[in-house]
Formats: C-alpha cells, sequence, structure tokens
C-alpha cells in the first residue's frame, strides 16, 4: 500500500480494481478481528493466564486487553475512512460546510452531528485530528469532540427506560448546550496555537484538488494518513487505557455511590471530580448512575457524574495530549468541567 502516485489514470484498469480488492479485504478483516477481541481478551485472562473471573485484577486485565485493540481499530477505521472523505472535499468546502464567518452556527451542527455518531471519547479523537485537518475552526471540532462520547445513543435508550421521557430529553439537552457553548467559548478565544504542530503539518499537505484525485491515489493518501497520525498516538492510547482499566478493577461503585448520595452544595462538583478519573462510555456508566438515584442523589448530580466520566475522562485526556498542548488541553477541561458543574446545579434548581 506504498506504492508511488505516478499518474492520474493510476487508479483505472486492473490496477484500480486492485486497490479495491486490498481494500475489500481489509474492511473484512477488520470487522472479524472488531467481533473477536472481547472472547480473545476474556480466554487469555480468565483460561491461558488462569485469573480467578471477578477479581479486580482479572477485570483490569481483561480490560485492558480487550480496550486497547478496540482503540487501535477505530482509529485506524476513523483516521482511514476520515482521510478517504477528505479526498473529495477542497479546504475551502469543508470551511464552508463546517466553518464559514459564523461559528455558532458550525458550533450547532458539530454538536448535532456528534449526537449520531455512536463513538466513545477516545475513537472520537482521530475525528478531531480530520476535523482540524481539513481546516474547521477549532471551535466547532471541540463542539464535536465533546457531543460524540458526552450523548450517546445507547445511554438515551436506557436512561428513557429507567427514568422516562423527561430526564432522557435532559440528558440530551444538557449534553448539546455543553459542546455548543464550551465549543464556541473555546473558538473565540483564539487557541490554534495550542495544537500540537504535527496536526498543522499534515493539514498543509493536503490538496486543495481533492476532485481530481483517481480512488487509488485517494487508497494511498488515506493509508499513509493512518501511518503517520497512528505512529504518533498509539503510545499515549496505551497509557490512557491502562489508567482506565487500572481504575475500572480496583475503584469500587459502591463507594462512589455512598459519597455522591449525600445532599450537599458541594455534591455536584464532588461528582464531576468523582468522574474524570473513571473511564467508560455514557452506556457504561448508567448501572452506577441507576445506583446513585437509589441512593438518593439528586437528578443534576447524576448528570454531571455522568457527562464527566464520558467527556472528561483522564484515559481521554491522556490521549488529546498528543494532539493538544498543554495550555489548550487545561482550558479545555476547564471550560467543559465548568459548564457540566453550572448544568448539574440549575437541574438541582428546576428538578
Amino acid at each position: 500500500m506504498t506504492a508511488e502516485i505516478t499518474s492520474p489514470k493510476s487508479g483505472s484498469g486492473p490496477r484500480g480494481s486492485r486497490w479495491f480488492w486490498i481494500v475489500g479485504i481489509a474492511v473484512v478483516v477488520w470487522v472479524a478481528a472488531y467481533n473477536l477481541i472481547q472472547p480473545l481478551a476474556n480466554w487469555l485472562t480468565y483460561q491461558l493466564i488462569a485469573l480467578p473471573a471477578g477479581s479486580r485484577l482479572g477485570e483490569s486485565l481483561a480490560f485492558f486487553l480487550y480496550d486497547v485493540p478496540k482503540i487501535y481499530l477505530l482509529l485506524s477505521g476513523m483516521i482511514f475512512l476520515i482521510s478517504l472523505l477528505r479526498t473529495f472535499f477542497s479546504l475551502e468546502r469543508t470551511r464552508a460546510f463546517l466553518g464559514g464567518k459564523r461559528q455558532g452556527i458550525g458550533n450547532v451542527l458539530a454538536a448535532l452531528l456528534g449526537v449520531v455518531t455512536p463513538f466513545c471519547s477516545c475513537s472520537a479523537v482521530p475525528l478531531f485530528i480530520g476535523f482540524v485537518e481539513s481546516g474547521i475552526p477549532l471551535g466547532v471540532t471541540f463542539s464535536f469532540l465533546i457531543s460524540a462520547p458526552t450523548v450517546n445513543e445507547v445511554a438515551l435508550v436506557m436512561l428513557l427506560g429507567l427514568f422516562g421521557w423527561r430526564v432522557a430529553g435532559l440528558y440530551v439537552a444538557s449534553g448539546l448546550i455543553i459542546a455548543i457553548l464550551a465549543g464556541w467559548g473555546i473558538g473565540r478565544l483564539h487557541l490554534e496555537s495550542g495544537v500540537e504542530d504535527f496536526v498543522w503539518q499534515v493539514q498543509m499537505q493536503a490538496s486543495n484538488e481533492a476532485e481530481h484525485l483517481t480512488w487509488a491515489q485517494r487508497i494511498q493518501r488515506a493509508w499513509q494518513s493512518v501511518k503517520e497520525i497512528f505512529g504518533k498516538v498509539w503510545l499515549y492510547v496505551v497509557i490512557g487505557i491502562a489508567v482506565g482499566a487500572a481504575i475500572h478493577g480496583y475503584v469500587p461503585a459502591q463507594a462512589m455511590a455512598q459519597i455522591m448520595g449525600k445532599q450537599a452544595w458541594w455534591s455536584v462538583p464532588a461528582a464531576v471530580l468523582l468522574g474524570v478519573p473513571l473511564y467508560s462510555n455514557a452506556a457504561g456508566v448508567i448501572p452506577i448512575v441507576s445506583a446513585l438515584m437509589e441512593k438518593g442523589a439528586s437528578l443534576g448530580t447524576v448528570l454531571a457524574f455522568m457527562m464527566s466520566v464520558v467527556g472528561l475522562s483522564l484515559p481521554e485526556m491522556i490521549i488529546l495530549r498528543r494532539v493538544l498542548k498543554p495550555k489548550l488541553l487545561a482550558i479545555f477541561i476547564a471550560i467543559v468541567a465548568l459548564a457540566i458543574i453550572i448544568t448539574g446545579y440549575l437541574f438541582n434548581l428546576v428538578i
């Protein structure tokens, strides 16, 4: 897949067909691998290594062995897909779609796009890179980065079944508002210098004459993007997942429920602080949400906890550090955390 691009006609005829066969086989292998990693991780942990099922070490190791290849597959697949799609749009067209002069509309569109994309926080990172590379304004990109993991369709269905349409609707509305306002605020601060240099360097290599590329050229460019970006972030993924796996196996949910179940003024910020170190998607945190509600926690506190888990998880921050400089990463965390805390207090006052 590293053949040199020589002419616009390289995608036609037998050679072009060869690329479609390669991609087709790669898709089949990708899907098969994605469906095999969980049973393989369980087999390695509980059969080959023979750790007791339900043990803290076993839970942590199984989580790590499952999530690392899962995120790797999502990273490579999403980078390839986005890079391939990006070859059909010039930078000007992409900016016109989500950017333009009215960033407020761009923030709304990006947040809505994030709602309908089924990605966890870590797998949203390659999408963030693709957005930045395509010339979409940074604030608009952050609106997507926040809404994609925060508003999850599986969690929405589960909340609807457990707590009714009112809570489910508030969950969606609050997630969208946070994503839109936080992204808009970051955009107004003009913090483009806070993005790591290699992201802009990849952007500079993008072609403004994408519509003239052949399929072979598009596929080769997408594969090249996979190698370049994956090579820069893979270690951060391992570190982030390792932290999340340790927390997953050794932090008891019952203890968190007891702390957050108390009615006090500090319950909302405490919920956000407790949620940040955890690593889960929105659907995975629903059982904890249910336990907190049973313990008497207020709705605003529970929603604040849930949004901090999926929107400000420590593993995601570790991975984001590869593409964001410390100052921008700190500003991102502060703005989102403040928005979540305010939302939690407002819900507690209203409901």
